[in-house]
């Protein structure tokens, strides 16, 4: 398994998103991104298990691990290094028990009570949002804020779980976003659907990677 890198988070949409996923792909690791989310609500699950076959084989030998959004099964059958859990999705400990401790598991946050939920003996990640209301997922929790954020990120800190950031986030906002505390951004449009995914990757490294 490859170890995840949160500090930039590209969440990609290999299915339903751009016209050539894999262009993008190896445009924005070219351009700093550190890890890959494979998320694709409104594939089926061949679907999904193929794209993540495929975003797998693109990457393998760059260090930049790869997750999938929801679907532990996926996940494990497709060999990724990692899942990203929600609260409608398999609970992270059962995940846990099933997946052993190879595999990377991330939490999302949309607010205290799921921060209370995650357990560090069992969460790797926890994805903190949305920060600011986004179209890429129109059945989003509210948004944070940057308050908001803050103070949820202060209890990653207590927890000793690394914490991204995401949800309309871009390079206008971004070294805000990251004064909160967080360890990383999760980035989907702002790279995926930008005319140039790697100078548009490029334009948030020196934010997450100094």
């Amino acid at each position: 398994m490859t170890p995840l890198d949160p500090r930039l988070y590209l969440v990609l949409d290999p299915v339903h998103g751009p016209a050539d996923p894999l262009a993008v792909l190896h445009a924005a690791v070219e351009g700093g991104v550190t890890a890959v989310q494979v998320r694709a609500p409104a594939a089926t699950g061949r679907a999904l298990y193929d794209a993540t076959c495929s975003v797998l084989a693109a990457l393998a030998g760059t260090g930049v691990a790869v997750i999938v959004d929801d679907r532990l099964d996926v996940a494990l059958a497709a060999g990724a290094d990692g899942v990203h859990l929600g609260r409608h999705d398999v609970p992270p400990a059962a995940a846990r028990r099933v997946a052993g401790h190879g595999l990377s598991i991330g939490w999302s946050v949309t607010g205290p009570d799921d921060l209370h939920a995650a357990d560090p003996a069992v969460v790797d990640l926890l994805g903190i949002g949305p920060v600011f209301t986004t179209a890429t997922k129109p059945d989003a929790a509210p948004a944070t804020g940057l308050d908001g954020l803050r103070a949820l990120a202060d209890g990653a800190r207590e927890l000793g779980v690394p914490a991204v950031a995401i949800g309309g986030i871009g390079p206008h906002n971004a070294h805000a976003v990251l004064a909160t505390g967080v360890d990383g951004l999760a980035i989907s449009s702002a790279i995926a659907a930008a005319p140039d995914p790697g100078a548009a990757a490029r334009a948030l490294r020196p934010a997450p990677l100094g």
